[in-house]
C-alpha cells in the first residue's frame, strides 16, 4: 500500500493501449480547462491542490476503488503530496505523474504506421500531451524526418536504434505552436534542412529551399517524397506524397478539422489560398491516399494502434471543413470565432526563424498547453 511514480512514457502507453485509468488533476481550474490528459478509457476530475491542504476526505467518494488512480499536477510535488494523503486515508495504492504535466507535454511516442515499398518503413512520432505529430521515412539505412519537434534526443535515439543515417530534416511550414527541431537535427547529423522558401523570408540561417514539384528520394529503393505547394495555413505550406500512398498535410488538413490561416496575422489574405488547397489541389488527388497530419486535437483521432491517420476520401465525406460549398460561408468559418492563439506563438515563430534564442526552460514554458493550429 502506498504511492508510486509513473513516467510520462508509461502513461502514454496506457493511453494508447486504451487501458482504464482514473485521474485526479490537482492543478488550478483554468490550467485544467486549458489542457489535460485525455484518452478513450480515461476518466478525469479536477480538484485544485490548495483545496485539499487540510485533507482529502471530501473527495474520497469520487475516487474509484476498482481502477488505477493517478494524481497529476504541474511539476510533480503537489500530486505526490495528494497521492500520499489518499493512500493514508484509504490504505490503497496510488500513482503520481513523475515530473508532472511538464513531462507529459514533452513525451514523444514512436508508432509504426506501415511498411513501404521495397523494405521501407514509415513511423509517426506522437507527442501525445501536445498533439504534435512528426514522421520518419526509412529505407536502406537512410532516414528522412518530417516536422520533427525540438525534443531532438528522442529522434536521435530512434535513428540510432534503427541504425539509419539522416538524409533530410524537413518542415512542412514555419511552425507557430511549437519549436522545430529540424535545423538542430540536420546540423547534428550532417543532413540537409529543408524549409519552404515562401515561409523563410525572415530566417537568419541557411537552408535548402523546398519548392513545389521537388522530389526527394530515400534509400537505394528510391522511395519518392514529392513536394506539393499547398498554402493556406502559412503562405509557404507544403504537402508531401510519400511512396504514392501517403499524403503528409502539415497543418493544412487534419483528421477532424482544417488549418487556421491567422497565426501570422494574415487570415484575410490566406483564407483564399486555404480554400484553393483544400477544394482544388487536394480534391484532384487520388482519394485513396492516406492523410498524415502534423497535429491532432482529440483523443478520438487516435486509432486502436495509437496512430492518427485517415483516407482522403473519408475526410471529404465527414470533415466539416471540406464540405462548406459556399465560399463566403467558408471564409466566415475560418476567420471568425477562432480558438485562442497558441501560447507564445509569435515568440515561437521568431525562434523558428532564428530571430530569438530562448533558454530550455523558456522553451518548455512557451510550449505548455495544447496545440491550436486547427480552425476548431
Amino acid at each position: 500500500m502506498g504511492i508510486q511514480a509513473i513516467t510520462a512514457a508509461a502513461l502514454a502507453k496506457k493511453v494508447i493501449r486504451q487501458e482504464p485509468l482514473f485521474i485526479l488533476d490537482v492543478r488550478n481550474e483554468d490550467e485544467f480547462k486549458d489542457w489535460k490528459v485525455e484518452g478513450k478509457n480515461v476518466e478525469i476530475i479536477n480538484k485544485p491542490y490548495f483545496e485539499m491542504l487540510d485533507g482529502v476526505e471530501e473527495i474520497l467518494d469520487q475516487i474509484p476503488s476498482d481502477k488505477e488512480v493517478l494524481v497529476v499536477c504541474a511539476k510533480e510535488g503537489s500530486s505526490q503530496f495528494v497521492a500520499d494523503m489518499l493512500a493514508e486515508a484509504t490504505g490503497g495504492d496510488y500513482l503520481y505523474l513523475q515530473g508532472g504535466m511538464k513531462t507529459w507535454s514533452e513525451h514523444i511516442e514512436p508508432v509504426k504506421v506501415a511498411d513501404l515499398s521495397d523494405g521501407g518503413e514509415l513511423y509517426q512520432f506522437v507527442r501525445i500531451g501536445k498533439g504534435c505529430l512528426s514522421y520518419a521515412v526509412l529505407s536502406d539505412g537512410e532516414a528522412v524526418l518530417i516536422d520533427p519537434v525540438r525534443l531532438t534526443d528522442a529522434f536521435a535515439a530512434f535513428l540510432e536504434e534503427k541504425q539509419v543515417v539522416l538524409k533530410y530534416a524537413i518542415d512542412t511550414h514555419l511552425h507557430a505552436d511549437h519549436i522545430s527541431g529540424g535545423r538542430e537535427l540536420a546540423e547534428r547529423f550532417g543532413a540537409s534542412y529543408l524549409l519552404p522558401s515562401a515561409d523563410a523570408g525572415s530566417v537568419t540561417f541557411s537552408y535548402d529551399p523546398l519548392e513545389d514539384g521537388r522530389t526527394l528520394t530515400v534509400g537505394r529503393a528510391s522511395i519518392d517524397i514529392q513536394a506539393m505547394y499547398s498554402p493556406g495555413h502559412t503562405i509557404g505550406s507544403t504537402s508531401f506524397i510519400v511512396d504514392n500512398q501517403y499524403l503528409f498535410t502539415g497543418d493544412i488538413l487534419f483528421v477532424d478539422s482544417i488549418g487556421r490561416p491567422d497565426l501570422a496575422g494574415k487570415a484575410e489574405d490566406w483564407v483564399g489560398d486555404l480554400r484553393e488547397t483544400l477544394y482544388r489541389r487536394y480534391a484532384n488527388l487520388d482519394r485513396n491516399l492516406i492523410v498524415l497530419p502534423a497535429h491532432f486535437s482529440k483523443k478520438e483521432e487516435l486509432d486502436e494502434n495509437g496512430r492518427v491517420m485517415a483516407k482522403l476520401d473519408e475526410l471529404y465525406a465527414r470533415n466539416q471543413g471540406l464540405n462548406i460549398e459556399e465560399e463566403g460561408a467558408f471564409r466566415k468559418k475560418v476567420t471568425e470565432n477562432l480558438p485562442p492563439q497558441p501560447n507564445s506563438y509569435e515568440t515561437i515563430r521568431q525562434t523558428n526563424m532564428g530571430q530569438a534564442a530562448p533558454s530550455e526552460e523558456e522553451k518548455t514554458e512557451m510550449e505548455i498547453g495544447p496545440n491550436r493550429c486547427a480552425v476548431s
